[in-house]
């Protein structure tokens, strides 16, 4: 089992170069920004165009197909399981309320009128015939019919034994799936184009204006790029401890559940002593090179540069947000 490539979650893809990998980093960083942002009070065609529009990115890109359908597989089959089981549960609406007046008033008040009409005397002073029956009037149905619908519309999409679809449940499936998916697969698809030194070097120009506010931006820039750098180590540690717990041939079903939370727990506190350990060699290289303060050690990470590319790509920005507020 090799997480580096069957989970490559936040790695960047070295090779091939795709022209998504010569964009500049702060021009992505705003698309990036434009796809989170999108899906925020957003109908659910527009969110279903969001999704449909990152993996037409991707394969406009020329991704290796074995590198994106390993992160898109797992993600799309976690979107659907989310999307069948918001669907299938309640939207909150069934609610049950009592009426203010009575379900059959109009009938209630006619059969009250027509034993009035039974019980009120007849004039019949000499005793000749008998007294007539009333007639049920013509106005009156003789039962409750109910009316045509004018239209086709039903609340209730589906409903098959314990299972039902509305309108509403239907409509938060779609709002948390492609959510989901969006906020995942946008992010992962910038980190995989993007190098964490341009990374830096993008940001920190972004927020140079805040150092006007005594913001430590260097320092920030700085542990993120450590954080992005700290990535694959992570997963490298945790393939070489699961590698190890599987040689060791380990019977679970005689362990029982306590035995085996004691392992996983001794499993988990090796995990971290790894990882400080670690972390404290990487900040040991740092200091021996100087790494003591941003001031004293300034390192320029990558060279910006606007092409002609990036413009065309903000231009498309614009496209992108008059589409989303005038359909969106």
């Amino acid at each position: 089992m090799d997480l580096l490539r069957s989970l490559p979650l936040g790695l960047y893809l070295e090779q091939p170069v795709t022209w998504l990998h010569h964009l500049d980093s702060r021009v992505k960083f705003i698309w990036l920004m434009s796809f989170l942002a999108a899906p925020l009070l957003a109908n659910p065609y527009c969110r279903l165009a969001l999704a449909v529009l990152l993996i037409l990115l991707t394969i406009s890109a020329a991704i290796p197909l074995r590198v994106w359908r390993q992160q898109m597989g797992w993600l799309l089959m976690l979107s659907v399981f989310v999307f069948i089981l918001t669907a299938i549960a309640p939207d909150g609406l069934a609610v049950k309320h009592q009426p203010r007046l009575p379900p059959h008033e109009l009938t209630f008040t006619q059969d009250i009128s027509s034993t009035k009409a039974q019980t009120k005397p007849w004039y019949n002073p000499f005793g000749w015939g008998t007294p007539p029956s009333p007639q049920p009037s013509s106005s009156q149905p003789s039962k409750l019919k109910p009316l045509p619908q004018p239209t086709k519309y039903s609340y209730i999409l589906l409903k098959a034994g314990g299972v039902t679809i509305t309108r509403r449940s239907l409509e938060l499936a779609v709002r948390v799936s492609t959510v989901l998916f969006t906020l995942i697969y946008s992010t992962n698809l910038y980190l995989l184009t993007t190098a964490p030194e341009e990374i830096t070097a993008g940001l920190e120009t972004l927020l140079r204006p805040l150092r006007r506010l005594n913001w430590p931006i260097t320092e920030i820039t700085l542990t993120l790029t450590l954080s992005l750098r700290f990535i694959p180590l992570v997963l490298e540690e945790v393939q070489n401890l699961i590698r190890s717990v599987s040689t060791r041939a380990i019977n679970w079903k005689k362990l029982g559940i306590r035995k085996s939370l004691q392992v996983w727990l001794l499993i988990a506190e090796r995990l971290l002593e790894n990882l400080l350990l670690r972390a404290e060699q990487i900040a040991k290289a740092m200091t021996v090179r100087g790494f003591t303060s941003p001031n004293e050690h300034r390192v320029q990470w990558h060279e910006l540069r606007i092409s002609w590319y990036d413009w065309l790509a903000l231009s498309s920005l614009i496209l992108f947000w008059g589409a989303r507020l005038t359909w969106g």
